[in-house]
């Protein structure tokens, strides 16, 4: 049985399906990253999972259980990163992870000891008198992850965990959730950074408009649905696809830019040298041409 499982899952908002006939499932040890735009349903998604929306129609279960007829005995054992942190600014570090161990019932030792690893695990040793309110944006993300770890749950939840954050705290966050997979905890990421799925997922789902319309690994997703690599320019610059070296099929537009797609990145490179195209750029496909071939829409919408 997969630790989470969805069959038929909707739930509608003054009357409009935001998440709409949900199939998914995540099995133990893995990464599964739902990618899509705001408003896709990610959100509303990690929010039934924790037992804090109640779904419409459909069957859910976390370990086995209805996490909302069940919602204490789930939540004992998730643990969850919302996009609003919800630390306590008028405490320090040290004392947020003890008030959070007291609210879970965790012995005085056991809050010592495991606020020492999951601190240093987040790179925030020796932080720990420091006042909360005064932590960077990306300190604060990870002790909001520090936190949820306090607890060893078997499965974390992580709503868009780096919106907001710059390259290089994004990279450390995936660092560690790498680490805590290698550890064995069962993650569940969502996110509208088609890099960050791409460099920790295992298997990626692609949600629009509360439905998923793709599901696999990073590359098998790409595989599947496109070219290895793509030229992309300017609408007005783009000669005739025979020119670029493309089958007419594999050439798409998106508002002003034009994609040509081919499995060659040679065969793109000499288009461009044999023609007179200004600010060509051939680069390799990625997820978010997955989701621009799939969805005919762009991550903003």
């Amino acid at each position: 049985m997969p630790l989470l499982e969805l069959s038929g899952v909707s739930l509608a908002f003054g009357g409009l399906r935001v998440v709409d006939d949900l199939e998914l499932h995540v099995d133990e040890g893995e990464i599964l990253s739902v990618i899509g735009p705001n408003g896709a349903g990610k959100t509303t998604l990690s929010r039934m999972i924790g037992g804090v929306a109640r779904r419409d129609g459909g069957e859910l279960t976390v370990f086995g259980l209805d996490p909302w007829q069940h919602q204490t005995r789930v939540k004992s054992r998730i643990g969850w990163v919302l996009q609003q942190d919800a630390l306590d600014d008028e405490l320090n570090v040290a004392a947020n992870l003890r008030l959070w161990g007291d609210f879970h019932g965790l012995s005085k030792s056991e809050i010592v000891t495991r606020s020492a690893a999951v601190l240093t695990l987040l790179g925030l040793e020796g932080r720990e008198k420091s006042a909360t309110q005064a932590l960077s944006g990306g300190m604060r993300r990870r002790l909001a992850i520090a936190r949820a770890l306090l607890t060893e749950p078997e499965f974390l939840i992580l709503d868009e965990p780096t919106t907001g954050l710059d390259p290089q705290v994004r990279h450390q966050l995936w660092g560690v959730l790498r680490r805590l997979k290698e550890g064995g905890l069962t993650v569940l990421v969502t996110t509208h950074y088609m890099e960050e799925a791409a460099r920790i997922a295992d298997r990626v789902i692609v949600l629009h408009k509360g439905k998923v319309v793709a599901e696999g690994g990073p590359d098998d997703l790409i595989r599947r649905h496109l070219r290895r690599y793509v030229l992309e320019l300017a609408a007005d610059d783009a000669p005739a696809p025979e020119r670029l070296g493309c089958a007419p099929a594999d050439v798409r537009r998106h508002g002003d830019r034009v994609l040509a797609f081919h499995d060659d990145e040679a065969v793109l490179r000499s288009a461009v040298a044999a023609s007179s195209v200004r600010a060509a750029h051939v680069r390799p496909s990625s997820l978010e041409d997955v989701f621009m071939e799939l969805t005919g829409s762009t991550l903003d919408g």
